[in-house]
């Protein structure tokens, strides 16, 4: 696995209610990034260290080598057998240049059909639209309206299918504090109540794709277009599990925004990936999750 070395230093520091929770065996999580129209170096060190400070994970990170001064990819072979969980934050949106060896791709495929969990994080559901079983692993993506059907949640939770050329291809209003809505129960929503407000983060609105074997767990309303528009979504694949959502986006320039400091999504991180990896989950909701009405964010050292 690739070393990766960056001048970045984090601190994250998670409040009194989210402090490390013991755990016999530790959850081990590979992050891969290297590219990405977001701020990549970044939002993989947050991740690392928000997982980490639970106790529960070993993250360890693989940067591919995707720079233009970088021409190693037949040497990049993440060992992704030897992880729990993959948490993909790599992206060439823009750039579809840019890939994975097919012998990587061919891997990922064989990794969670045998069982592995995925993360896609964020922008990386804008990735490799070339990639017919990644577009069939993440359910639905940012794509061209060409590209697939997208769903919208009825008042009732009733979910309708738009088809390929309906309606827009994916894209997102401005970052805001969003109401997120439980659709259906789920370990990773187990104790969240019905609806909590997310802090900054960015709704998809038809977002596109395969839509098989495909879960909806929250939905959140675009109000400009009063539609109710998926949040996360789960997609059985084989033996293994994915998981895919817009939360979590980092900006470049951004060092610790507030869609990362919130309480909400830092719990849903924590509580995906651990179910990816064991089908249940342990991490306590903290005391200060975000209700119906108001974020909540992690506090911040004053020295950063």
């Amino acid at each position: 696995m690739a070393k990766v070395f960056f001048k970045y230093v984090i601190l994250v520091f998670l409040s009194h209610s989210t402090l490390a929770q013991p755990h016999p065996e530790k959850i081990e999580v590979l992050i891969v990034d290297g590219f990405n129209n977001h701020n990549w170096k970044q939002s993989s060190l947050l991740i690392k260290e928000i997982l980490e400070k639970t106790d529960l994970f070993n993250v360890a990170i693989s940067t591919a080598p995707a720079e233009e001064e970088q021409n190693n990819w037949e040497t990049w072979r993440p060992n992704f057998e030897n992880y729990d969980v993959v948490i993909q934050n790599f992206t060439n949106i823009f750039h579809e240049e840019i890939r994975w060896p097919r012998k990587v791709e061919k891997s990922l495929e064989v990794y969670v059909k045998s069982g592995g969990g995925l993360y896609i994080f964020h922008a990386a559901n804008s990735a490799f639209p070339h990639w017919e079983a990644y577009n069939v692993m993440m359910g639905l993506g940012w794509r061209s309206k060409d590209k697939g059907w997208a769903l919208k949640v009825e008042e009732g939770g009733a979910i309708t299918k738009i088809p390929a050329n309906e309606g827009k291809s994916t894209y997102h209003g401005p970052r805001s504090d969003i109401t997120i809505h439980k659709l259906h129960e789920h370990p990773i929503h187990n104790g969240f109540p019905k609806a909590w407000k997310a802090a900054d983060m960015e709704l998809y609105q038809y977002a596109r794709g395969p839509a098989k074997n495909l879960t909806i767990l929250s939905y959140a309303k675009a109000e400009d277009v009063d539609i109710n528009w998926p949040v996360e979504w789960v997609v059985a694949y084989g033996k293994g599990n994915v998981y895919n959502s817009s939360m979590g986006h980092l900006w470049e320039g951004d060092i610790y925004p507030p869609g990362f400091r919130c309480v909400g999504f830092q719990t849903v991180l924590i509580r995906t990936t651990e179910w990816l990896a064991t089908g249940k989950t342990t991490y306590k909701v903290p005391k200060n999750f975000p209700t119906r009405n108001h974020i909540s964010l992690v506090t911040v050292n004053s020295k950063q």
